[in-house]
Protein backbone atom coordinates (compact mmCIF):
# COMPACT_ATOMS: atom_id res chain seq x y z
CA UNK A 1 0.00 0.00 0.00
CA UNK A 2 1.23 3.72 -0.82
CA UNK A 3 1.95 5.91 1.62
CA UNK A 4 -0.91 7.71 0.71
CA UNK A 5 -3.70 5.30 1.16
CA UNK A 6 -2.02 4.29 4.19
CA UNK A 7 -2.75 8.49 5.28
CA UNK A 8 -6.02 7.95 3.66
CA UNK A 9 -6.99 4.74 5.96
CA UNK A 10 -5.56 6.74 8.77
CA UNK A 11 -7.87 9.67 8.63
CA UNK A 12 -11.05 8.01 7.23
CA UNK A 13 -13.54 7.84 10.46
CA UNK A 14 -14.39 10.43 13.33
CA UNK A 15 -11.84 12.88 13.44
CA UNK A 16 -11.08 15.29 16.82
CA UNK A 17 -12.25 18.33 14.48
CA UNK A 18 -15.62 17.13 14.76
CA UNK A 19 -15.85 16.13 11.26
CA UNK A 20 -16.05 12.44 9.67
CA UNK A 21 -13.36 12.66 6.97
CA UNK A 22 -14.04 10.16 3.99
CA UNK A 23 -12.97 10.49 0.42
CA UNK A 24 -13.79 8.37 -3.09
CA UNK A 25 -10.28 7.93 -3.42
CA UNK A 26 -9.40 4.52 -3.62
CA UNK A 27 -6.27 3.62 -5.61
CA UNK A 28 -3.11 6.28 -6.52
CA UNK A 29 -0.19 4.58 -8.48
CA UNK A 30 2.99 6.51 -8.65
CA UNK A 31 5.64 4.66 -10.78
CA UNK A 32 7.52 4.50 -13.31
CA UNK A 33 5.83 2.97 -16.78
CA UNK A 34 2.01 2.60 -15.55
CA UNK A 35 0.99 4.05 -18.50
CA UNK A 36 1.31 0.46 -20.37
CA UNK A 37 -0.74 -0.95 -17.07
CA UNK A 38 -3.70 1.53 -16.78
CA UNK A 39 -6.16 -0.66 -18.46
CA UNK A 40 -5.10 -3.14 -15.17
CA UNK A 41 -5.62 -0.88 -13.39
CA UNK A 42 -8.78 0.14 -14.19
CA UNK A 43 -9.79 -3.25 -14.52
CA UNK A 44 -8.68 -3.37 -10.67
CA UNK A 45 -11.16 -1.03 -9.33
CA UNK A 46 -14.15 -1.99 -11.17
CA UNK A 47 -14.47 0.49 -14.06
CA UNK A 48 -16.53 -0.19 -16.69
CA UNK A 49 -15.74 -1.63 -20.14
CA UNK A 50 -16.36 1.13 -21.93
CA UNK A 51 -14.38 4.22 -21.07
CA UNK A 52 -14.63 7.84 -22.40
CA UNK A 53 -10.89 9.27 -22.32
CA UNK A 54 -10.65 12.91 -22.25
CA UNK A 55 -7.58 14.64 -23.06
CA UNK A 56 -6.02 17.30 -25.75
CA UNK A 57 -3.46 16.49 -27.94
CA UNK A 58 -0.44 17.45 -25.69
CA UNK A 59 -1.77 15.79 -22.94
CA UNK A 60 -2.70 12.27 -25.13
CA UNK A 61 0.87 12.38 -26.94
CA UNK A 62 2.53 12.80 -23.27
CA UNK A 63 0.49 9.72 -22.60
CA UNK A 64 2.01 7.57 -25.65
CA UNK A 65 1.14 3.82 -25.20
CA UNK A 66 -2.10 4.48 -22.89
CA UNK A 67 -4.29 3.50 -25.76
CA UNK A 68 -2.83 0.00 -26.25
CA UNK A 69 -3.13 -0.47 -22.32
CA UNK A 70 -6.26 -0.18 -22.68
CA UNK A 71 -7.11 -3.01 -25.83
CA UNK A 72 -9.43 -4.73 -23.89
CA UNK A 73 -11.94 -1.84 -23.17
CA UNK A 74 -14.25 -0.04 -25.97
CA UNK A 75 -12.71 3.22 -25.89
CA UNK A 76 -14.66 6.45 -26.69
CA UNK A 77 -12.29 9.40 -27.27
CA UNK A 78 -12.72 13.24 -26.89
CA UNK A 79 -9.12 14.75 -27.63
CA UNK A 80 -9.32 18.73 -27.89
CA UNK A 81 -6.88 20.90 -29.59
CA UNK A 82 -5.99 23.22 -26.68
CA UNK A 83 -8.08 23.19 -23.26
CA UNK A 84 -5.96 25.95 -21.06
CA UNK A 85 -9.45 26.86 -19.33
CA UNK A 86 -12.65 24.60 -18.90
CA UNK A 87 -15.66 26.13 -18.80
CA UNK A 88 -19.12 25.03 -18.48
CA UNK A 89 -19.59 24.37 -22.09
CA UNK A 90 -17.10 22.14 -21.41
CA UNK A 91 -18.31 19.99 -18.68
CA UNK A 92 -21.75 20.08 -20.55
CA UNK A 93 -20.18 18.55 -23.88
CA UNK A 94 -18.86 15.42 -21.47
CA UNK A 95 -21.92 15.20 -19.98
CA UNK A 96 -23.47 14.29 -23.14
CA UNK A 97 -21.07 12.10 -23.82
CA UNK A 98 -21.58 10.04 -20.81
CA UNK A 99 -25.40 10.48 -19.88
CA UNK A 100 -27.61 7.18 -19.25
CA UNK A 101 -24.74 5.22 -20.83
CA UNK A 102 -22.96 2.18 -18.61
CA UNK A 103 -19.29 4.22 -19.21
CA UNK A 104 -16.49 5.47 -16.91
CA UNK A 105 -13.98 8.43 -17.59
CA UNK A 106 -10.31 8.46 -17.87
CA UNK A 107 -8.90 12.00 -17.80
CA UNK A 108 -5.81 12.37 -19.53
CA UNK A 109 -3.64 15.22 -18.65
CA UNK A 110 -3.93 17.91 -15.39
CA UNK A 111 -5.73 21.21 -14.74
CA UNK A 112 -8.83 22.21 -16.59
CA UNK A 113 -8.69 18.65 -18.22
CA UNK A 114 -9.37 17.34 -14.87
CA UNK A 115 -11.81 20.05 -13.76
CA UNK A 116 -13.99 19.23 -16.53
CA UNK A 117 -14.17 15.52 -16.12
CA UNK A 118 -14.71 16.23 -12.06
CA UNK A 119 -17.65 18.22 -12.67
CA UNK A 120 -18.85 15.99 -15.20
CA UNK A 121 -18.21 13.06 -13.73
CA UNK A 122 -19.80 14.41 -10.49
CA UNK A 123 -22.89 15.08 -11.93
CA UNK A 124 -23.60 11.83 -13.98
CA UNK A 125 -22.44 9.88 -11.04
CA UNK A 126 -19.34 7.88 -13.48
CA UNK A 127 -16.78 6.39 -11.79
CA UNK A 128 -13.51 8.45 -12.75
CA UNK A 129 -9.85 7.81 -13.46
CA UNK A 130 -7.17 10.75 -13.27
CA UNK A 131 -3.73 9.97 -15.52
CA UNK A 132 -1.58 13.08 -14.83
CA UNK A 133 0.72 14.13 -17.44
CA UNK A 134 2.79 16.94 -15.71
CA UNK A 135 2.92 17.51 -11.88
CA UNK A 136 1.73 21.15 -12.76
CA UNK A 137 -1.37 21.91 -9.87
CA UNK A 138 -2.65 20.10 -6.77
CA UNK A 139 -6.52 19.43 -7.71
CA UNK A 140 -5.87 16.32 -9.21
CA UNK A 141 -7.79 14.40 -5.71
CA UNK A 142 -10.26 17.89 -5.17
CA UNK A 143 -13.43 17.99 -4.35
CA UNK A 144 -14.33 21.12 -5.77
CA UNK A 145 -13.65 22.08 -9.39
CA UNK A 146 -12.94 25.99 -10.71
CA UNK A 147 -15.20 26.34 -13.97
CA UNK A 148 -15.95 29.66 -16.27
CA UNK A 149 -19.42 30.02 -16.61
CA UNK A 150 -21.04 33.40 -17.96
CA UNK A 151 -17.41 35.11 -17.91
CA UNK A 152 -17.18 34.50 -14.36
CA UNK A 153 -15.20 31.63 -12.52
CA UNK A 154 -16.73 29.87 -9.67
CA UNK A 155 -15.41 26.74 -7.61
CA UNK A 156 -18.13 23.89 -8.40
CA UNK A 157 -18.72 20.92 -5.45
CA UNK A 158 -17.51 18.23 -8.14
CA UNK A 159 -15.89 14.87 -7.82
CA UNK A 160 -12.52 13.14 -6.07
CA UNK A 161 -11.58 10.61 -8.92
CA UNK A 162 -11.60 7.35 -7.40
CA UNK A 163 -7.82 6.31 -9.04
CA UNK A 164 -5.13 8.83 -9.46
CA UNK A 165 -2.11 6.92 -11.61
CA UNK A 166 1.23 9.23 -12.05
CA UNK A 167 3.98 7.42 -14.39
CA UNK A 168 6.95 9.17 -13.40
CA UNK A 169 8.56 8.47 -16.85
CA UNK A 170 6.02 10.96 -18.06
CA UNK A 171 6.36 13.12 -15.06
CA UNK A 172 9.69 13.57 -15.43
CA UNK A 173 9.83 14.68 -18.82
CA UNK A 174 6.96 17.26 -18.80
CA UNK A 175 7.77 20.43 -19.72
CA UNK A 176 10.03 22.68 -17.00
CA UNK A 177 7.82 25.53 -16.94
CA UNK A 178 4.71 23.08 -15.85
CA UNK A 179 6.67 22.08 -12.72
CA UNK A 180 7.44 25.81 -12.34
CA UNK A 181 3.78 26.28 -11.95
CA UNK A 182 3.00 23.11 -9.92
CA UNK A 183 5.91 24.95 -7.61
CA UNK A 184 3.88 27.88 -7.38
CA UNK A 185 0.84 26.57 -7.12
CA UNK A 186 2.54 24.77 -4.26
CA UNK A 187 4.06 27.64 -1.89
CA UNK A 188 0.67 29.49 -2.45
CA UNK A 189 -0.69 26.89 0.23
CA UNK A 190 0.81 28.95 3.14
CA UNK A 191 -1.42 32.14 2.45
CA UNK A 192 -4.36 28.94 1.94
CA UNK A 193 -3.33 27.92 5.31
CA UNK A 194 -3.06 31.44 7.27
CA UNK A 195 -6.63 32.50 6.01
CA UNK A 196 -7.64 29.64 6.98
CA UNK A 197 -6.56 29.65 10.50
CA UNK A 198 -7.48 33.49 10.97
CA UNK A 199 -11.19 32.71 9.49
CA UNK A 200 -11.65 29.93 12.02
CA UNK A 201 -10.25 32.38 14.99
CA UNK A 202 -12.74 34.87 13.62
CA UNK A 203 -15.29 33.24 12.27
CA UNK A 204 -15.53 29.89 14.15
CA UNK A 205 -15.45 28.41 10.60
CA UNK A 206 -14.76 24.80 10.42
CA UNK A 207 -10.79 24.02 10.40
CA UNK A 208 -9.24 20.69 10.97
CA UNK A 209 -5.34 20.98 12.52
CA UNK A 210 -4.92 17.56 11.11
CA UNK A 211 -5.89 18.21 7.20
CA UNK A 212 -3.79 21.84 8.24
CA UNK A 213 -0.50 19.95 9.12
CA UNK A 214 -0.61 17.26 6.16
CA UNK A 215 -0.87 20.22 3.86
CA UNK A 216 1.84 21.98 5.73
CA UNK A 217 3.86 18.91 5.65
CA UNK A 218 3.50 18.45 1.90
CA UNK A 219 4.44 21.99 1.17
CA UNK A 220 7.73 22.23 3.74
CA UNK A 221 9.10 19.10 1.10
CA UNK A 222 8.72 20.28 -1.77
CA UNK A 223 10.35 23.96 -0.61
CA UNK A 224 13.21 21.30 0.38
CA UNK A 225 13.05 19.82 -3.29
CA UNK A 226 13.17 24.04 -4.73
CA UNK A 227 16.36 23.28 -6.83
CA UNK A 228 15.46 19.99 -8.47
CA UNK A 229 11.95 20.69 -8.97
CA UNK A 230 12.40 21.18 -13.13
CA UNK A 231 15.32 18.65 -13.43
CA UNK A 232 14.17 15.73 -15.64
CA UNK A 233 14.74 12.62 -12.79
CA UNK A 234 11.84 10.32 -11.93
CA UNK A 235 12.39 9.88 -8.71
CA UNK A 236 12.06 13.75 -7.96
CA UNK A 237 9.41 14.03 -10.64
CA UNK A 238 7.37 11.50 -8.53
CA UNK A 239 8.10 13.21 -5.06
CA UNK A 240 6.64 16.28 -6.13
CA UNK A 241 3.60 14.56 -7.23
CA UNK A 242 3.13 12.60 -4.46
CA UNK A 243 3.45 16.15 -2.53
CA UNK A 244 0.85 17.68 -4.79
CA UNK A 245 -1.36 14.78 -3.92
CA UNK A 246 -0.83 14.95 -0.31
CA UNK A 247 -2.58 18.71 -0.59
CA UNK A 248 -5.58 17.18 -2.98
CA UNK A 249 -5.71 14.96 -0.55
CA UNK A 250 -6.42 17.70 2.14
CA UNK A 251 -9.19 19.60 -0.38
CA UNK A 252 -10.70 15.94 -0.48
CA UNK A 253 -11.16 15.40 3.27
CA UNK A 254 -12.05 19.05 3.85
CA UNK A 255 -14.86 18.83 1.15
CA UNK A 256 -13.24 22.54 -0.15
CA UNK A 257 -10.33 23.83 -1.08
CA UNK A 258 -9.86 26.00 2.01
CA UNK A 259 -6.62 23.85 2.97
CA UNK A 260 -4.65 24.79 -0.02
CA UNK A 261 -6.38 28.30 -1.44
CA UNK A 262 -6.73 31.73 -0.08
CA UNK A 263 -6.83 35.59 -1.49
CA UNK A 264 -3.96 34.54 -3.48
CA UNK A 265 -6.09 31.96 -5.53
CA UNK A 266 -8.96 34.04 -5.86
CA UNK A 267 -6.73 36.90 -7.14
CA UNK A 268 -5.85 34.85 -9.96
CA UNK A 269 -8.87 33.80 -10.66
CA UNK A 270 -10.13 37.11 -11.39
CA UNK A 271 -7.29 38.03 -13.65
CA UNK A 272 -8.35 34.79 -16.13
CA UNK A 273 -11.90 36.09 -15.83
CA UNK A 274 -10.48 39.64 -17.01
CA UNK A 275 -8.26 37.92 -19.88
CA UNK A 276 -10.96 35.65 -20.95
CA UNK A 277 -13.34 38.66 -20.92
CA UNK A 278 -10.78 40.63 -22.95
CA UNK A 279 -9.96 37.82 -25.44
CA UNK A 280 -6.26 36.30 -23.86
CA UNK A 281 -5.60 33.12 -22.85
CA UNK A 282 -4.45 33.17 -19.64
CA UNK A 283 -1.14 31.83 -18.37
CA UNK A 284 -0.69 28.47 -16.65
CA UNK A 285 -2.77 28.82 -13.29
CA UNK A 286 0.41 28.39 -11.05
CA UNK A 287 2.55 31.23 -12.73
CA UNK A 288 -0.23 33.51 -11.82
CA UNK A 289 -0.92 31.72 -8.45
CA UNK A 290 3.02 32.19 -7.57
CA UNK A 291 2.71 36.10 -8.43
CA UNK A 292 -0.01 36.48 -6.44
CA UNK A 293 1.24 34.32 -3.57
CA UNK A 294 4.77 36.61 -3.72
CA UNK A 295 2.48 39.79 -3.43
CA UNK A 296 0.35 38.52 -0.43
CA UNK A 297 3.51 37.36 1.30
CA UNK A 298 4.46 40.92 1.28
CA UNK A 299 1.41 42.35 2.53
CA UNK A 300 1.00 39.40 5.54
CA UNK A 301 4.65 39.67 6.78
CA UNK A 302 4.44 43.78 7.12
CA UNK A 303 1.00 43.27 8.85
CA UNK A 304 2.41 41.22 11.33
CA UNK A 305 5.07 43.46 11.85
CA UNK A 306 2.49 45.95 13.74
CA UNK A 307 1.76 45.03 17.61
CA UNK A 308 -1.63 46.32 17.41
CA UNK A 309 -4.39 47.96 15.31
CA UNK A 310 -7.63 49.74 15.42
CA UNK A 311 -10.25 47.99 13.41
CA UNK A 312 -13.77 49.57 12.04
CA UNK A 313 -16.84 47.99 10.39
CA UNK A 314 -15.87 47.50 6.73
CA UNK A 315 -16.75 50.19 4.18
CA UNK A 316 -17.01 48.94 0.62
CA UNK A 317 -17.94 51.92 -2.46
CA UNK A 318 -20.39 48.77 -4.02
CA UNK A 319 -20.84 51.14 -6.90
CA UNK A 320 -17.19 51.05 -7.70
CA UNK A 321 -16.92 47.16 -7.12
CA UNK A 322 -19.67 46.81 -9.54
CA UNK A 323 -18.39 49.10 -11.99
CA UNK A 324 -14.68 47.32 -12.02
CA UNK A 325 -16.82 43.57 -12.40
CA UNK A 326 -18.62 44.76 -15.04
CA UNK A 327 -20.90 41.80 -16.86
CA UNK A 328 -19.61 39.66 -13.88
CA UNK A 329 -21.32 41.87 -11.23
CA UNK A 330 -24.60 39.75 -11.69
CA UNK A 331 -22.16 37.10 -9.38
CA UNK A 332 -20.54 39.26 -7.38
CA UNK A 333 -23.93 40.22 -5.63
CA UNK A 334 -25.27 37.07 -4.97
CA UNK A 335 -21.59 35.99 -3.38
CA UNK A 336 -22.18 39.21 -1.09
CA UNK A 337 -25.58 40.00 -0.58
CA UNK A 338 -27.83 39.46 1.55
CA UNK A 339 -25.79 37.34 3.48
CA UNK A 340 -21.66 39.32 3.32
CA UNK A 341 -18.99 37.01 4.42
CA UNK A 342 -17.64 39.51 7.02
CA UNK A 343 -20.68 40.42 8.19
CA UNK A 344 -19.58 38.22 11.41
CA UNK A 345 -15.99 39.82 12.25
CA UNK A 346 -16.47 42.18 14.49
CA UNK A 347 -14.00 45.29 15.25
CA UNK A 348 -13.19 44.90 18.72
CA UNK A 349 -13.01 40.56 18.16
CA UNK A 350 -11.03 41.57 15.55
CA UNK A 351 -8.63 44.03 17.77
CA UNK A 352 -8.28 41.61 20.75
CA UNK A 353 -7.33 38.65 18.40
CA UNK A 354 -4.67 40.38 16.59
CA UNK A 355 -1.48 38.98 18.27
CA UNK A 356 -3.29 35.86 17.55
CA UNK A 357 -3.46 36.66 13.69
CA UNK A 358 0.12 37.80 14.39
CA UNK A 359 1.48 34.66 15.40
CA UNK A 360 -0.24 32.67 12.59
CA UNK A 361 1.20 34.93 10.07
CA UNK A 362 4.65 34.23 11.25
CA UNK A 363 4.11 30.80 11.49
CA UNK A 364 4.83 30.04 7.41
CA UNK A 365 7.98 30.96 5.82
CA UNK A 366 8.75 34.55 4.91
CA UNK A 367 8.22 36.23 1.43
CA UNK A 368 12.48 36.44 1.31
CA UNK A 369 12.12 32.46 1.67
CA UNK A 370 9.75 31.67 -0.49
CA UNK A 371 10.78 33.90 -3.16
CA UNK A 372 14.34 32.51 -2.87
CA UNK A 373 12.73 28.87 -3.05
CA UNK A 374 10.29 29.84 -6.73
CA UNK A 375 13.53 31.55 -8.14
CA UNK A 376 15.39 28.49 -7.61
CA UNK A 377 12.64 26.80 -9.30
CA UNK A 378 12.46 28.63 -12.00
CA UNK A 379 9.31 30.07 -11.04
CA UNK A 380 7.76 33.41 -12.69
CA UNK A 381 8.34 36.04 -9.49
CA UNK A 382 7.04 39.28 -10.85
CA UNK A 383 4.20 41.09 -12.46
CA UNK A 384 6.24 41.78 -15.73
CA UNK A 385 7.38 37.68 -16.08
CA UNK A 386 3.94 36.93 -16.05
CA UNK A 387 2.92 39.61 -18.48
CA UNK A 388 0.26 41.40 -16.83
CA UNK A 389 -0.37 45.38 -16.80
CA UNK A 390 0.81 46.51 -13.18
CA UNK A 391 -2.53 48.77 -12.71
CA UNK A 392 -4.91 45.66 -13.79
CA UNK A 393 -2.54 43.59 -11.43
CA UNK A 394 -3.12 46.05 -8.36
CA UNK A 395 -7.19 46.19 -9.27
CA UNK A 396 -7.41 42.78 -8.70
CA UNK A 397 -5.82 42.46 -5.81
CA UNK A 398 -8.28 45.65 -4.62
CA UNK A 399 -11.83 43.67 -6.18
CA UNK A 400 -10.81 39.86 -5.80
CA UNK A 401 -11.90 39.91 -2.34
CA UNK A 402 -15.29 40.31 -3.34
CA UNK A 403 -15.54 37.54 -5.36
CA UNK A 404 -15.82 34.62 -3.14
CA UNK A 405 -18.02 34.15 -0.09
CA UNK A 406 -14.83 33.07 1.79
CA UNK A 407 -12.69 35.13 4.57
CA UNK A 408 -9.41 36.03 3.81
CA UNK A 409 -7.06 38.50 5.36
CA UNK A 410 -7.07 40.64 2.74
CA UNK A 411 -10.78 40.71 2.85
CA UNK A 412 -9.93 42.13 6.28
CA UNK A 413 -7.89 45.22 4.87
CA UNK A 414 -10.90 47.85 4.55
CA UNK A 415 -11.41 46.59 8.37
CA UNK A 416 -8.06 47.45 9.85
CA UNK A 417 -6.61 51.03 10.35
Amino acid sequence: MSELLKIIDEFRGECPCGKKHETAIRDIRIESGLVHRVGEILQANGFEKTLLLVADKNTFAAANGIMKSLEDFDVELKIYDFLRVSTMDHVREIEALISGKQISVLSVGTGSVNDTCRLAAARQNKKLCIFATAPSMDGFASYSAPIVDRGFKFSYDAKSPEVIIGDTKILAAAPAELKSAGFGDMIAKYIGLVDWQISALLTGEFYCERIAALTREAVDGLLEMADRVTVDDEYTAGKIFEALLKTGVGMSFAKNSRPASGSEHIIAHLLECVELRDGIIPNYHGDDVGVSTLKMLEYYNILSQRESIDARKEQVDWETVFGFYGTMQDDVKKLNFPVNVIDSVDPDDLKAKWSGIRKIIRSIPSYDECRTAMEKAGCKLTVQDIGKDEKLFADCIEFSPYMRHRLTLLRLKNMII
